[in-house]
Formats: C-alpha cells, sequence, structure tokens
C-alpha cells in the first residue's frame, strides 16, 4: 500500500531536506527511521518521493511524502517519530492511490518569510508585492539549474504587520531554487527606498536586464503548504502534534533566554 506523511521541521542545523552524503539532512533522518522500523526496505524500492525540496535552514511545517509499504499499521506518525530527532516529526498520514506523486500532483505550494520590518516602508512593500503577480520569467530570482524554465506563475502574495516582524507569504505554482528569498531581497529593496518598482519591472524582463540578487537569509523561510486538486484524507496525529507544542514551548524559552542574554553581552552606546 502507498501512504502519505505530512512531515514538519526545524531545518536550522540540516544541510537542506534532499538527502546527500556525509550530512545530515531532512531526508536522510526519515531514510533511517523507516528502514530502522522495517517499514521500508530502501527508498528506491519504496518509491519513495517528496513533495519538493528546502535549503539549508530552511523550516517546512507541511512537506507531503510518499511511500509504498507492507508495514501499515507502522507507518503512522506516533511510529515514526519514535525514531526521529525532535525537530523533524510527522503529524497526519493518509493511504493514497499506488501512482501518488506528491511533487507531480501538486498544482501549487505556499512559502512563509519572517523579518524584523522595523526598518521598511510596508506600504511600498505591499505595491510593489503587486507586481510579481501572475507570470513572469523569474530568471533574475533565482539560481539557474541548467535548462530548466524559469517562467513561474505567482497566484498571490500576502504581506502583514505582526508587532516588530512582518511576514511575507507567497503562492505560486511552483517555485525555483532561492526564488522566495530573492523575491524578499527585492521586495526590501524597494521597502528601504534603495530601489523603486520601475526596477523591480525590470527585473521581470531578464531578456533585456539581468542583475544578482543575494537571498535573503535562510532561518525565515517555511514551506507552509502543499496544495493538491483533489482533497486527501489527512488522519492528524494528535499525540504527535501535542508533542511537537510541548518540544516547542521548551525550544522557544531556551530562545528568548538567549535573545535576553545576547542583548546584554554588548554594552549599549
Amino acid at each position: 500500500m502507498r501512504v502519505a506523511l505530512k512531515i514538519a521541521y526545524v531545518g536550522t542545523g540540516f544541510h537542506g531536506s534532499q538527502i546527500q552524503p556525509n550530512v545530515a539532512t531532512i531526508e536522510g533522518e526519515i531514510f533511517r527511521a523507516l528502514t530502522e522500523l522495517e517499514i521500508i526496505k530502501d527508498p528506491k524500492s519504496a518509491n519513495f518521493t517528496s513533495a519538493g525540496r528546502t535549503d539549508a535552514g530552511v523550516h517546512a511545517r507541511e512537506l507531503v511524502i510518499a511511500f509504498d509499504t507492507d508495514k501499515v499499521n507502522l507507518a503512522i506518525p506516533r511510529v515514526i517519530n519514535s525514531k526521529l530527532p525532535s525537530a523533524i516529526w510527522a503529524w497526519a498520514h493518509s493511504p493514497i492511490a499506488d501512482d501518488f506523486d506528491p511533487r507531480r500532483a501538486a498544482i501549487a505550494r505556499k512559502y512563509r518569510y519572517i523579518m524584523s520590518g522595523e526598518q521598511y516602508d510596508i506600504s511600498r512593500i505591499r505595491s510593489a508585492s503587486k507586481i510579481l503577480l501572475g507570470t513572469h520569467d523569474f530568471a533574475n530570482f533565482c539560481v539557474k539549474e541548467g535548462e530548466k524554465s524559469t517562467v513561474r506563475t505567482i497566484e498571490k502574495v500576502d504581506v502583514r504587520v505582526s508587532g516588530t516582524l512582518t511576514k511575507i507569504d507567497i503562492q505560486a505554482n511552483s517555485f525555483l531554487w532561492n526564488m522566495v528569498r530573492k523575491i524578499v531581497t527585492a521586495l526590501t529593496l524597494v521597502g528601504s527606498g534603495a530601489r523603486d518598482e520601475a526596477w523591480l519591472q525590470q527585473m521581470l524582463e531578464p531578456e533585456v536586464y539581468e542583475e544578482g540578487l543575494e537571498p535573503a537569509p535562510a532561518y525565515g523561510l517555511t514551506l507552509m503548504e502543499i496544495i493538491y486538486p483533489e482533497p486527501i484524507d489527512w488522519q492528524e496525529d494528535a499525540y504527535s502534534i501535542r508533542k511537537a507544542n510541548e518540544n516547542f514551548h521548551e525550544y522557544m524559552i531556551r530562545h528568548r533566554v538567549m535573545a535576553e542574554v545576547m542583548d546584554h553581552l554588548v554594552p549599549r552606546e
């Protein structure tokens, strides 16, 4: 039987989601857990597929994976999580069609970028974000991969303020390597007044104008949702969700304390 899982993770400390030799990755940890539990023999024979990949340091709330298994009773979040580090957890599962490919079946993906917004004009960012809507060539907003097309369709961009933070949600049919982080860089350049909307419009015309952009830091980016044309009958695991909340309560306390410690390390001017 084929099973799909929703996986969430804190990407800090991992070299991205896709497995690589000799470094810690999200897939590497998932493969280890699934094989140790004998849910799968190996990724290839289980036809393991993932809805996408995230870069080093990027997080996910809802990365969808799928694989074939004869141990359906073990292929559930609370069992799999027993072999995963606390920074990675499965929280929903569903039996799925034998030919389901979570990447090819997806019709859209949604990312969220969170940043400090105190130094930016949010109205400028909101106005500039509208320029990105629709189908464009995003060659100036990605790391190119061979002859792969750089044309993508951005369906939604939502910019909102939450206290001192700015949250940018971007939904598109699919994304290129570093595309979201480079878009965030471009929007902050406009928001700071360093560039204007005419420049952003020009960046969407790579056949006549080229300019490299540094991607925004990875730690602010989260893969929020994979969208499919037909609803999947997800069965959420209440125990796994509760356990993740407990882990994150401790995680957030530690980082709040560390933020206060850092604030006292440097003398005030």
